[in-house]
């Protein structure tokens, strides 16, 4: 290898580490860890836009090996990744349940409780929680809770929980949360939906009307 070269290849991989910095800057991305040849290898720590963030190995710039995904609401993801595709791992919820993929008996047809009910047990009557969180979180008028944020239906947004933007839904998760989801209001379901008020309710059932 040309004398000149070698030389000049310390230079050039710190422009690659900086054009990489600028990049991750713009998307806002952020990288703390070691470098190989201009790219991010051995350990360090990804953070992306979302607040998510990677702690593990790289390689080529590339999550590769093994490293462990932090989500903004608690919740983990420890795997084994190969060029940037997770092989095997095991999700946490932030709660401390672990998701199995087989054998799976939480929240199923046969017990319905939240996984704190579960540890610490059922509230008397009345009292029930309506989250797996006690107290549950409180909705904003308009919007739903979509367990890792708040969703309102007219801008189509998805914000966290301290009002920072998460994501647009697209029509496929709309539809999933309008009709899944905790509301900010409550529903009269049944024999008196669609009466506006107590008092209408009761005339119509006792067979009186206004005239």
């Amino acid at each position: 290898m040309n004398a000149d070269i070698r030389l000049a290849l310390p230079r050039l991989h710190g422009n690659a580490v900086t054009l990489l910095l600028v990049a991750m800057e713009f998307t806002g991305s952020s990288y703390c860890g070691s470098y190989r040849n201009g790219r991010m290898e051995g350990k360090g720590e990804y953070k992306l836009p979302t607040q998510t963030r990677y702690e593990g190995e790289m390689k080529d710039g590339m999550f590769h090996g093994k490293g462990v995904l932090y989500f903004p609401n608690g919740s983990k993801y420890e795997g084994i990744w190969e060029k940037g595709i997770c092989k095997q791992g095991n999700y946490t919820f932030s709660d401390g349940l672990q998701y199995q993929e087989t054998d799976w008996d939480y929240c199923d047809g046969y017990d319905r409780r939240f996984y704190t009910e579960r540890c610490h047990g059922l509230k008397p009557a009345g009292e029930s929680q309506l989250t797996n969180e006690d107290p549950p979180q409180l909705i904003p008028d308009g919007c739903y809770d979509c367990r890792d944020g708040f969703y309102n239906p007219n801008t189509r947004v998805v914000s966290d929980y301290e009002g920072s933007f998460l994501r647009n839904a697209d029509e496929e998760e709309h539809e999933w949360i309008v009709r899944s989801c905790r509301k900010s209001w409550d529903e009269f379901v049944g024999r008196f939906s669609g009466k506006s008020s107590p008092e209408e309710r009761g005339a119509s059932d006792t067979g009186l009307s206004s005239i």
